[in-house]
């Protein structure tokens, strides 16, 4: 699966990656490694980061296990342990103190999602003004 994802580029040509990625209510900052909603920060650790921002460079687009491992994870092999399953869980978790239950989501096939659209919920717009 590829996935397509628009970056900005110095006078030179180099890509640049963006700052920030919004999804819904949440905003990852890549400076801070760390996500916020609103001005509350998330507290994630690095790992929890590093999936949340993978995901939100396509967010509904669902990727399995295998394909987490090794974007997120960098394992070219599938390990034998549940590592992805205990940070998804990790990371739900620290979503829903914030409201946001759903955003982490699961398909059928027991892949993994932003179950949101990229960029500002209308709810963000709302409080901005």
């Amino acid at each position: 699966m590829t996935v397509t994802v628009q970056r900005q580029r110095w006078l030179d040509g180099r890509e640049m990656l963006p700052r920030f990625r919004e999804v819904g209510d949440l905003t990852l900052d890549l400076f801070h490694r760390d996500g916020r909603i609103d001005a509350r920060w998330l507290h994630l650790f690095p790992r929890e980061f590093e999936l949340l921002w993978f995901l939100a460079e396509a967010p509904g687009i669902a990727f399995s296990r295998r394909i987490l491992l090794a974007e997120v994870w960098r394992v070219p092999h599938e390990p034998e342990t549940n590592t992805v399953a205990v940070h998804v869980a990790r990371t739900r978790a620290k979503l829903s103190a914030f409201g946001l239950d759903g955003l982490l989501a699961t398909d059928t096939n027991g892949d993994y999602f932003l179950n949101a659209l990229p960029g500002p919920s209308a709810f963000m717009l709302e409080t901005a003004r």
